[in-house]
């Protein structure tokens, strides 16, 4: 990939981040935004880090590329977990806090994680998600041929459904509640859908590279006739990977997927034209403004009072604060923050 294409990734998803932090939003929009946000952010994010897959085939090379992934996303979820987690407990220990039992039950809560971690955890989910994610498609197409794999998928995708199906219909309730009535560490089985959309960006990297005109336009299409239908009250679509909430088993590909070519198309013509550094060093800071900007309002908001903007702000400031001070400050810091690259080994000359 050229770095033309290398730059409207970055910048997608520094675009994308910033959505994070809105679907975060404490506070009440008159407009569905955060509903919207919903429907494709989780999922496209899923598209992206399959255009960068690369399958292994090779022997040997397998336990190099999960101790590589397990790098950039394990050690920094667990630096911020901890850290997170000692910050926490020293605020609760200086406000008279010393209910043992609380400590145990939230530590345990912690070590679950995934949908059952909640507040200032409340996207370490994705995470542990893409790592497994990541886990079952290098199986998958290590082990088996395309047309295998799109069999298994299909099953995935189904089985996904059945545990939305089983959360949302049997256990009642709203979806928080319901999916944490189905125990699951990590949010492993938020892969089974994840790895869906992982592969279409894998398989469809060739439309995702250059979006066309016509592709474009049906995405268009896609994406605003969903909205209008939402509009009038003709469907109530909504999409929530962290809680299982997937609606409906067709409208769960075309809609997460028509805004994604959409949002590809636009940033891929404006990069044609345009610099878009800030974008480009937000997503250069995405992963420490992912595990902190839900804490950062926790902390803060308290102190002071602000609305979107202000909380978008802040969510996005701070976090980059913080990062480029431990990339600084802190020995081994950016390994902390996912930078693992693993050392190549020299060729072996003959003498």
């Amino acid at each position: 990939m050229n770095n033309r294409r290398l730059t409207w990734v970055d910048v997608i998803k520094g675009f994308l981040m910033i959505l994070v932090v809105i679907g975060h939003y404490p506070g009440e929009l008159d407009f569905p935004l955060v509903t919207y946000i919903y429907w494709f952010h989780m999922p496209a994010f899923f598209i992206l880090s399959g255009l960068f897959f690369k399958p292994i085939m090779e022997k040997g090379l397998m336990k190099s590329s999960i101790h590589k992934r397990f790098m950039q996303l394990i050690v920094p979820y667990l630096f911020f977990l901890v850290s997170i987690t000692l910050i926490r407990y020293g605020i609760e220990i200086g406000s008279g806090n010393l209910d043992l039992s609380w400590y145990l039950n939230d530590l345990w809560t912690l070590v679950i994680g995934g949908r059952f971690a909640r507040g200032a955890y409340g996207v370490f989910w994705f995470v542990t998600t893409l790592f497994f994610t990541h886990l079952f498609f290098l199986w998958l197409t290590k082990y088996f041929n395309r047309t295998k794999q799109v069999i298994m998928l299909i099953v995935f995708y189904l089985i996904a459904h059945f545990e939305s199906i089983l959360a949302m219909r049997v256990i009642g309730g709203s979806p928080a509640a319901a999916s944490q009535e189905i125990p699951m560490i990590w949010n492993i089985d938020v892969a089974l859908m994840a790895v869906v959309y992982f592969a279409i960006g894998y398989y469809m990297k060739h439309i995702w590279i250059n979006i066309s005109i016509k592709w474009f336009f049906l995405g268009l299409t896609g994406s605003i006739s969903a909205i209008l239908l939402d509009h009038f009250a003709v469907i109530d679509y909504h999409l929530s990977m962290k809680f299982l909430r997937y609606d409906h088993v067709v409208l769960d590909l075309i809609i997460p997927l028509s805004f994604t070519i959409v949002l590809m198309g636009i940033f891929q013509f404006i990069t044609a034209h345009l610099s878009l550094t800030w974008l480009q060093k937000i997503e250069r800071h995405s992963l420490t403004i992912m595990y902190l900007h839900i804490f950062t309002d926790i902390l803060l908001n308290d102190y002071f009072t602000y609305g979107l903007i202000g909380f978008t702000a802040i969510g996005l400031l701070i976090p980059i604060a913080v990062s480029i001070f431990i990339q600084k400050v802190i020995p081994h810091g950016n390994l902390l923050l996912g930078g693992f690259s693993p050392k190549k080994k020299s060729p072996v000359t003959s003498t």
